[in-house]
């Protein structure tokens, strides 16, 4: 079995390698190439660009690569005539995927969608481009096998790849008893896996530090940098504004772990922190003509999956073109003013949690595709 697998960002990384060694496990021979990250590659994916690298969002950010993105959709085309594979997958990162899609439907070739984009959240129109170029969308949320099928897209529930991730992941003791060692209440703070959101949320998630630290002189800050570039930048900020932070690369779980409470920029990192019952503020910064256009565009309850699972508001939001750190430091004070408050949300994270974080999505997902494929072989 050969498969083309693509993903643009670090999460879809984490679950294209998990859905490879799931595949591998069913298909020893599996032979697998395509786009991705250090993860893939790792899992036994032949990269032929490491697309993780553009990570972006924005459309100043998309046109300053789009020489880039032209040029790798040529050389999957030129790939795909050369040794055409029996499954084109794509993992979320829409704009690019997009693109991708449509060529390899031109071609013929089946495509899966791996972790579909939220469309049900703003621009539902793109469903249209689902119906014509995706064979199957591998759906991830409860809600979502419903949303699409309703506008005629082929669907595949699979469950959400990420507690997969969670369910194997293995923290580092070492670090987290040197840690604890060193005593103090811990937050978490967590500003992204993305460049741009780390510049536009950093400083205000250490002047939330800085605020708690004014009214808590017993809490410690550590800081879950994605990249050494991140952290370097961090540090500097801290630095900069004399702002007594811990930043640590690679660290994440441990960090979540070891914290009374977080705050973490929007992403799918909500749902490990809901996954280990943390008490969490959700922040979005961003310019105020994007802040605009969002609230345009996208018409939900909420920006946090986990709220958005839950049905009810679990986690605060402050989505802003302004620098809100006073209203986040004001709740995490609440939270570790009144452990009580704290742990009634813990109890209701831990409701939601035996409710929808389950894993085996991967290996739903490989099943599904190595029947799909069987069963083009068998019609061919």
């Amino acid at each position: 079995m050969r498969i083309f697998i693509s993903a643009g960002e670090p999460s879809g990384d984490l679950h294209g390698a998990n859905l490879v060694r799931a595949l591998t496990e069913k298909v020893p021979g599996l032979a697998a190439e395509g786009f991705g990250g250090p993860r893939m590659a790792e899992a036994g994916v032949q990269l032929h660009y490491p697309l993780t690298d553009l990570a972006v969002m924005g459309v100043r950010r998309v046109f300053r690569h789009l020489p880039t993105f032209l040029g790798l959709l040529d050389q999957a085309e030129r790939r795909w005539r050369h040794k055409p594979p029996e499954a084109v997958v794509v993992i979320d990162y829409p704009g690019f995927h997009f693109r991708l899609a449509e060529r390899a439907h031109a071609r013929g070739l089946p495509v899966y969608w791996f972790v579909p984009p939220q469309l049900w959240a703003w621009q539902q129109g793109r469903v249209r481009k689902v119906r014509r170029w995706i064979d199957t969308v591998l759906t991830a949320l409860p809600f979502e096998e419903a949303w699409y099928r309703r506008r005629g897209v082929s669907t595949c529930h699979v469950g959400h790849p990420y507690f997969d991730a969670l369910a194997r992941q293995s923290l580092d003791a070492s670090f987290l008893r040197e840690q604890e060692q060193r005593g103090g209440t811990l937050v978490g703070l967590l500003p992204g896996s993305r460049t741009q959101e780390v510049s536009a949320n950093g400083l205000m998630l250490l002047h939330a530090a800085q605020k708690i630290k004014e009214q808590r002189r017993d809490v410690r800050f550590l800081v879950a940098a994605y990249r050494s570039e991140h952290a370097a930048y961090l540090r500097h900020l801290s630095a900069r504004h004399a702002i007594p932070v811990e930043v640590h690369v690679g660290r994440t779980p441990e960090i979540i772990e070891l914290s009374e409470a977080c705050i973490a920029v929007s992403g799918s990192v909500s749902l490990e922190l809901m996954y280990r019952l943390k008490p969490t503020v959700i922040v979005y910064r961003m310019s105020a003509p994007a802040l605009w256009l969002a609230r345009q565009l996208v018409h939900l309850p909420s920006i946090t999956l986990v709220n958005l699972m839950a049905g009810e508001r679990l986690y605060p939001e402050v989505v802003s073109s302004r620098d809100e750190s006073s209203r986040i430091a004001e709740q995490v004070l609440a939270w570790l003013n009144d452990p009580e408050s704290a742990h009634q949300l813990s109890l209701r994270l831990e409701q939601l949690r035996a409710r929808v974080a389950q894993p085996g999505a991967c290996q739903r997902a490989a099943e599904f595709l190595v029947q799909a494929t069987a069963q083009r072989r068998a019609a061919a």
